[in-house]
């Protein structure tokens, strides 16, 4: 990829406009910001950069290191208490906002068997991405979901949900996905906690899957007109499925492998308004080309063993190890396995993107489509 002409400008510059410092502009910018206000030159390329520049740093999280952590969370402190036992991940260029990249937040949440959290809803679009155990449940807005794992759940803004594991199930561990940071950012964000404490499920269980899980079938009557998923559960094995049954067929993206996105069977649009989903598979010993573009991305490694190539670093994952790529972050995957397929499911602000027309895409030309390591 060329270097941007504009490069050395923007370290020169830092921020403002070629504007100079001298004794008499500098007591002019003390003068306006006595009245809460500053001259627009003096931080123009910082508020309007030539390109993204993202505060988010590429992180990998890895499983092993954390697990320890989470299970003792669940000896430390009880749902009672804490309201939902959860690490958070935290990105060390997104502190002030508890950001695991750009405006996305995840954590890992921790449940032991016959344990019941407490109904709540919120402004803030929420998914589950399941990691271990048997058992785990989620109930949205009386419709009551089983859960295994590589299974994930939606809890979309303003319905009522709420998490346990099944007495005879096991201690699980999930992923949570939020918007939390860009619903905080836009200041719109509201928490009830549910006057009954817990939900009466109102609604066979899994009778979503039931109603929307045949992919390419529709039921005639639904009246759906909400603007997110009906189809709160989607799982792991046709999920699975699906991406072999493509693999044979297609040769994928040169940058993505075999991607599918999971979509609102009522609109065939993204699940959420606000975070997009995604699973993808990389062939036995796969390597993609290098792209980049805006959006922020958290992946989780659903299945196999690989690395991926960050602005130019080498970060290697195993299974259930947690990555992130930022806006604009020139990025590759490859599979390091020659004999199995890896997985990544992956969650992202792609709605926000694309329906505020802020999606742009550059692919790596130089080098045969492959980073320099660096």
């Amino acid at each position: 990829m060329e270097a941007n002409r504009y490069d050395a400008y923007r370290e020169d510059t830092a921020g403002r406009a070629n504007v100079a410092d001298s004794p008499e502009r500098i007591a002019y910018y003390q003068d306006l910001a006595r009245l809460e206000t500053g001259a627009l030159w003096t931080v123009a390329n910082k508020i309007e950069p030539w390109a993204p520049r993202s505060a988010s740093v590429p992180v990998v999280w890895r499983y092993q290191e954390l697990r320890g952590h989470v299970l003792r969370s669940a000896e430390l402190v009880s749902p009672e208490e804490a309201g939902r036992r959860v690490i958070y991940l935290n990105n060390p260029g997104r502190r002030d906002v508890a950001a695991a990249v750009g405006w996305l937040y995840s954590g890992l949440q921790v449940m032991r068997p016959g344990e019941l959290a407490s109904a709540h809803k919120h402004s803030h679009s929420a998914l589950r991405f399941i990691m271990e155990g048997k058992g785990a449940f989620t109930v949205v807005d009386g419709h009551k979901m089983t859960l295994g794992a590589n299974d994930f759940v939606l809890t979309p803004n303003g319905t009522w949900h709420e998490h346990g594991v099944a007495e005879d199930g096991t201690t699980c561990i999930w992923q949570d996905g939020l918007d939390i940071p860009l619903v905080n950012a836009f200041e719109a964000g509201f928490y009830a906690v549910h006057p009954d404490l817990n939900q009466t499920v109102t609604h066979p269980v899994d009778d979503t899957s039931a109603l929307w899980g045949s992919a390419a079938l529709r039921p005639q009557t639904t009246g759906w007109t909400k603007p997110y998923s009906p189809l709160f559960k989607y799982e792991w094995e046709p999920t699975y499925e699906a991406l072999r049954r493509h693999a044979r067929v297609s040769a994928g993206s040169p940058y993505d492998g075999i991607l599918m996105e999971y979509v609102n069977p009522a609109t065939g649009g993204p699940v959420m308004p606000t975070i997009g989903a995604s699973m993808q598979l990389l062939r036995p010993g796969e390597h993609t080309k290098a792209h980049r573009h805006t959006g922020s991305f958290l992946y989780q490694v659903a299945k196999g063993s690989g690395f991926s190539v960050i602005d130019g670093k080498r970060y290697d994952w195993t299974e259930r190890d947690i990555f992130c790529v930022p806006s604009w972050a020139v990025h590759e995957h490859a599979n390091l396995s020659s004999s199995d397929d890896a997985c990544l499911f992956c969650f992202n602000d792609l709605p926000v993107m694309r329906s505020l027309a802020l999606y742009r895409e550059e692919a790596v030309k130089d080098n045969d489509g492959h980073q320099q390591l660096i």
